[in-house]
């Protein structure tokens, strides 16, 4: 990616940090003023949103490990984001806290059901959440980046999120309107739900940080076999360096090959497309390649299986 393509990509996947900032202000100033557990629980679950694309942002540096396997450097990247642990946790205390308000007040029986502003705060923050996805994703397509998979995966979860906010919030107001205090429960029964997928989101990165050096040798033992793989394609004839990075519940990777220097440009994109479905194929935990074309040593007599007189097209070479 280019300096270019990289400008309106930073300011899209900022823009998505900022609107969850807001999104986490507006839903909660809401669901206190309008009293709402619901939609507070939503709005903890939205600064846990801004709190990984921070997160991710301040590019924490992680440690490198080298290994030399049959020919080819693979290099593997673990972060060990202290910053995220400190976040993880203060998550792990508000999800815990919301959970225990809200089965004291299902308990308790005494439910006051959310003001209709409640209402229109969740479906006004649901449609800025999709608007500005689609911006995003849309960027992440364009320019071809790492980590979009981890994104939608993140989306997708918000977007269930809201779906169980949505149904508690208008389920509890329903039973105002229809005077049935059973549909009251909703609301809490929203939030309880909410607690849970934030804990479990704070658990998911406690734990990411400490099985780190357990995920990390079962990427080197996947190292070799992304060799394996990318040396299998026709055409590839060195797999000069590999780097596998985690992204979220995914694994990117980045690899260098070597091919006939005498193809033309158009073939050696085709093995390196070939070579990445093949990747994206075979390992499920794969969720982005990226493969770079050199020429296999162009002062070495490699002899091409194609006449050079028929094709006009440029090689690598040229």
């Amino acid at each position: 990616m280019n300096r270019e393509q990289s400008v309106p990509y930073q300011s899209a996947a900022w823009l998505s940090i900022i609107n969850n900032i807001l999104l986490a202000l507006f839903k909660g100033g809401v669901g206190l003023l309008f009293d709402s557990q619901a939609l507070l629980a939503n709005a903890l679950y939205s600064a846990t949103d801004a709190a990984t694309g921070v997160t991710e942002k301040m590019q924490i540096p992680g440690r490198w490990k080298r290994r030399i396997s049959d020919g080819a450097i693979f290099r593997i990247e673990t972060k060990e984001p202290l910053i995220a642990i400190l976040f993880s946790i203060l998550l792990l205390l508000g999800g815990l806290q919301m959970a225990i308000s809200s089965a004291i007040v299902i308990s308790k029986g005494e439910i006051a059901p959310p003001g209709y502003m409640a209402g229109v705060a969740i479906v006004i923050s649901i449609a800025l959440k999709e608007l500005v996805f689609q911006y995003r994703y849309r960027q992440d397509r364009k320019n071809n980046t790492e980590g979009s998979r981890s994104y939608i995966e993140m989306h997708r979860y918000s977007v269930y999120t809201s779906v169980i906010v949505l149904v508690g919030v208008f389920g509890s107001m329903t039973g105002q309107a229809l005077q049935l205090s059973a549909m009251l429960y909703f609301d809490p029964i929203a939030a309880f739900c909410v607690s849970l997928l934030v804990l479990w989101r704070g658990y998911g990165i406690v734990r990411a940080f400490v099985y780190g050096p357990i995920i990390s040798q079962l990427q080197e033992e996947d190292a070799s076999d992304f060799i394996e793989t990318v040396q299998r394609v026709h055409g590839v004839i060195m797999v000069n360096d590999i780097k596998a990075q985690e992204n979220g519940h995914y694994v990117s990777v980045v690899a260098r090959i070597s091919v006939n220097p005498r193809i033309s440009v158009s073939e050696a994109n085709d093995i390196a497309n070939r070579a990445k479905v093949l990747l994206l194929h075979r390992f499920s935990h794969v969720g982005n390649v990226s493969i770079q074309v050199l020429p296999y040593d162009p002062g070495y007599p490699y002899k091409s299986n194609h006449s050079e007189s028929d094709s006009d097209l440029p090689t690598l070479l040229q």
